[in-house]
């Protein structure tokens, strides 16, 4: 029998604690383009196009866009102060080419925040889908200790498998679906302030852990090998204000290194359970094509399931993904600066530091 112990740490409030049950019910994340906002979108693609210029030289100065200061300042407000999820729907995938969505797309987001950085190598938009059975050797892959394959969180993103419930190194995660697998890759969010509750009420000693340092690997991200590990709590509060930076794969690859101290039990007990309930917790949904998702990865973590894809009938899955440092982001703990950089609130952060030659 588990002895329950007290805690200094105390229940997150606010519109970002949700049950996926609940959630699923309300329509206070989904907003849609207006036919209006549509021909905005248009007549600032044509004139990026009239200039030769590709979706990488897009700035805000270049790509005008009248009538959408009530719905950036929207979204930025629910993903900050409210759940911490968004859907915007209608974006016309269908009307336009793969180059012209993203000349559109980066625009859009040029006026909402700032992309950063998604890798070492300095691309900023990504196309997520299946890359194939070589992500592993592209994108890094190690070997676990029974000698299995052990692929990095960025070659997992890659391939049609499951991903486990996780944040990105970003304010906010912006996934714009164009095409849709055949079948599977459903969409899997999760409150992470609702499972620090849930923690709490359950085994609030197992919620100090999770303040406590935790080893992870930045293997496939900034590091080529499993051997660059640093330590950082799972949940911290500042100024009254949750934050969350978890990875299952980046603690179990910090777990294959030699740099770094081992999970103790009561870590990984902490870690069983935050994964519970983020499935009990979580609300699952499919994007459709011209759905827009938008995640604030400090109140929120996002998964999807294993996907098949059928390219003959137009069912082979492609999301498109930003990361983007909000304007109106929250201050973080000290101590997070050796993942962020920056923690003061309203400063640029987040994203993969750059390969210096």
């Amino acid at each position: 029998m588990t002895t329950m112990t007290a805690t200094k740490h105390a229940p997150i409030a606010g519109a970002c604690v949700w049950n996926g049950k609940d959630i699923q019910k309300s329509t206070r994340w989904i907003r849609d383009l207006t036919p209006a906002h549509l021909a905005e979108l248009d007549k600032a693609l044509q004139g990026i196009k009239a200039k030769g210029l590709d979706w990488s030289q897009v700035t805000r100065e270049n790509f005008p866009i009248k009538g959408f200061d009530d719905l950036l300042e929207s979204i930025r407000e629910e993903l900050e102060n409210g759940s911490g999820i968004l859907k915007l729907r209608g974006w016309p995938v269908t009307k336009y080419d793969e180059a012209d969505l993203r000349i559109m797309y980066n625009g859009f987001a040029k006026h909402l925040a700032t992309p950063v950085f998604q890798n070492r190598s300095g691309e900023m938009m990504r196309a997520i889908r299946d890359e194939g059975a070589h992500v592993g050797k592209t994108y890094g892959e190690t070997k676990d200790q029974k000698g299995g394959t052990f692929l990095s969180s960025y070659a997992r993103t890659l391939s049609s498998g499951e991903l486990r419930f996780h944040t990105d190194r970003t304010d906010v995660v912006a996934l714009l679906c164009v095409r849709q697998a055949r079948k599977g890759g459903v969409s899997k969010l999760a409150s992470s302030p609702a499972i620090h509750n849930a923690m709490l009420a359950m085994r609030p000693d197992l919620v100090d852990e999770l303040y406590q340092d935790i080893w992870r690997s930045r293997f496939g991200e900034e590091g080529t090998t499993k051997e660059t590990a640093y330590p950082l709590p799972i949940w911290g509060v500042r100024d009254g204000k949750f934050t969350s930076h978890y990875s299952q794969t980046f603690v179990d690859a910090a777990q294959l290194s030699t740099n770094g101290p081992k999970l103790t039990p009561k870590q990984d007990e902490a870690l069983t359970l935050l994964r519970k309930l983020a499935q009990d917790l979580c609300m699952e949904m499919v994007l459709d094509p011209g759905d827009l998702q938008l995640i604030n990865s400090h109140v929120t973590y996002h998964g999807r399931t294993s996907f098949e894809d059928d390219a003959a009938s137009g069912n082979d899955r492609l999301l498109l993904r930003l990361w983007l440092c909000m304007p109106n982001n929250r201050a973080l703990p000290e101590g997070h600066e050796i993942l962020w950089q920056q923690i003061e609130a309203g400063k640029i952060r987040g994203g993969i530091q750059q390969i210096t030659i």
